[in-house]
């Protein structure tokens, strides 16, 4: 195979790569009723006049399935985290007892687990239309390869294989899908 065609084919494999994984990350981001400390992550609590990432300020442990336990590193913090948390949306209540805060979980009703499973299926697509359009691009930067002297045949291998490579990202992608959605209807 042409060496022109293998680099579009490593560089489609990369960004297809980081397509997989961005979907992974944001499939993190649904909630299945367990407790986990990147629900979190998008909590920004005002540290002398920054905003700073909760992670960055205090520690937060789970000590079951159901109970986040926030510390902060600075007592003074813990009205500042309390707000921060109610103020992000999160869905969390929290308990402050004076040394850490505590949120619990809530255990997911039937109609919630089903509005979970369709936020996942969307990302999913995303992640999907990602990998496809990955394909489209590279697809063209092979084709302009002609111009360049490369032989038909090893244009039409070239989009063999970035076909191959499409099919195979995609097939992660409905992995993850599928974890995530036996992640959620596990009650």
């Amino acid at each position: 195979m042409n060496d022109l065609i293998k680099k579009q084919l490593n560089d489609a494999k990369t960004l297809m790569d980081k397509a997989v994984d961005h979907a992974d990350s944001e499939l993190t981001k649904i909630r299945a009723g367990k407790a986990m400390p990147s629900m979190l992550d998008s909590v920004m609590v005002e540290y002398y006049g920054n905003p700073t990432p909760l992670s960055q300020v205090a520690s937060i442990n789970t000590p079951d399935a159901r109970t986040l336990v926030v510390q902060p590193w600075e007592k003074t913090l813990l009205s500042k985290i309390e707000k921060a948390i109610v103020d992000s949306n999160v869905g969390l209540n929290p308990q402050n007892d004076g040394l850490v805060i505590r949120l619990n979980v809530p255990p997911l009703t039937e109609e919630r687990r089903r509005d979970l499973v369709k936020k996942v299926k969307e990302e999913t697509e995303k992640g999907r239309i990602a990998i496809r359009n990955i394909r489209k691009d590279t697809n063209g930067k092979i084709q302009r390869l002609k111009s360049e002297g490369v032989s038909e045949d090893e244009i039409k291998g070239g989009e063999a294989e970035v076909q191959k490579l499409t099919d195979s990202y995609i097939v992660k992608v409905d992995k993850l899908a599928e974890v995530k959605e036996k992640d959620i209807m596990t009650v």
